[in-house]
């Protein structure tokens, strides 16, 4: 125990003490036309999406957000990363999303819109994850299992 260090300077200054690595930024992925890309996916949905600059406007399949999603809380759900990273009025959204349901579909969205905002703005990272915006929600159906009447329940007993 000869090499004992009295302060916090004289350990950083040991030999043994491993060098701090630089810290690399990252790059945003923006294409040649100025969209950058993410992919969403929940339960069955998947949804690829494009982001640019833009005025705010959000086309899912070719259709407008209101006439694609109709109720006001799908609407909402596929905002929530825009409004969240203070962006909402900034970018166009385009989005094609297949497969599962309506709310599977919105929640495909959200995850792409997130992933597509980091591709562009990689500090949005760290405003977006808390929310759980980056997370792909891995909840999917359970299966239907042999002998029994759906993934879980069984068939009506009777002992007659």
């Amino acid at each position: 125990m000869t090499d004992t260090s009295n302060s916090l300077q004289d350990l950083g200054t040991m030999t043994g003490a491993p060098s701090a690595q630089p810290v690399k930024s990252v790059e945003p992925k923006i294409d040649a036309q100025g969209r950058a890309y993410g992919t969403g996916r929940r339960k069955e949905a998947t949804a690829r999406v494009w982001i640019k600059r833009g005025t705010g406007k959000i086309i899912i399949n070719g259709r407008d957000q209101e006439q694609y999603f109709a109720r006001p809380v799908l609407r909402m759900v596929i905002a929530q990363p825009l409004i969240e990273a203070g962006r909402a009025s900034e970018f166009d959204v385009i989005a094609t999303v297949k497969g599962s349901g309506l709310m599977g579909q919105a929640g495909a969205v959200r995850h792409g819109i997130s992933r597509a905002l980091v591709a562009y703005e990689p500090g949005l990272r760290a405003v977006l994850k808390p929310f759980g915006f980056m997370t792909r929600d891995p909840r999917v159906v359970e299966r239907k299992k042999y002998g029994k009447a759906k993934a879980r329940r069984s068939f009506q007993f009777s002992k007659r």
